[in-house]
């Protein structure tokens, strides 16, 4: 896989973060873009997972049958708000299509349906999100913060989430590959 160019910094890339990032949110983050435009971007981390109990108006744990439902940490934003990613295209109307496979959107009662069907479509609840402003990502990347990959459906809601920097920078070969291997706490070499 050939990576993404600097002029493909678009809605639904992805953003790898560079080993140059060595904390926080952004340590061995993967993101997705989900708008980008002369006044900002915005988007979404889906590599994070988050362990947090829902209030019963928002999801009933009681029918919740769906296995392909998961949280994540969005991003560092709002992180009380809560976004979906999801693989339906059954809500074209609600959602905003990312890449192939993967919307952001939909209401309280698509996601409550979601999770009642046990064949429902892979969601990701994630809060909070990633912003930028006005040239800020453009600034990052090519301060070599982030590496950019095509958005994939594959690595959302199929690659367990510890492992999909690793996975996408191995895909992308060359020098990506050799990252890939870096380990995440350097002090055990």
């Amino acid at each position: 896989m050939e990576p993404v160019p600097y002029t493909q910094l678009s809605k639904g890339s992805f953003l790898i973060a560079s080993p140059e990032i060595d904390a926080g949110i952004y340590f061995r983050c993967v993101a997705i873009i989900c708008e980008h435009s002369a006044a900002g971007s915005f988007g979404l981390v889906i590599n994070k997972n988050l362990d947090i109990e829902l209030p019963e108006e928002v999801i009933n744990m009681k029918e919740f049958t769906n296995p392909n439902v998961q949280m994540r940490a969005g991003g560092p934003i709002q992180p009380n708000q809560m976004m979906l990613l999801h693989s339906s295209e059954r809500i074209a109307e609600q959602t905003l299509k990312l890449c192939d496979g993967v919307y952001l959107g939909g209401d309280l009662q698509f996601l409550q349906e979601s999770v009642s069907d046990p064949n429902g479509p892979a969601v990701r609840l994630c809060f909070g999100y990633c912003g930028w402003g006005a040239g800020q990502l453009e600034r990052e990347f090519l301060s070599g913060n982030w590496f950019l990959q095509a958005g994939s459906a594959k690595h959302i809601f199929e690659t367990p989430p510890e492992k999909v920097w690793q996975k996408i920078l191995r895909e992308m070969g060359g020098r990506y590959a050799t990252l890939s291997m870096i380990p995440e706490d350097l002090s055990l070499n």
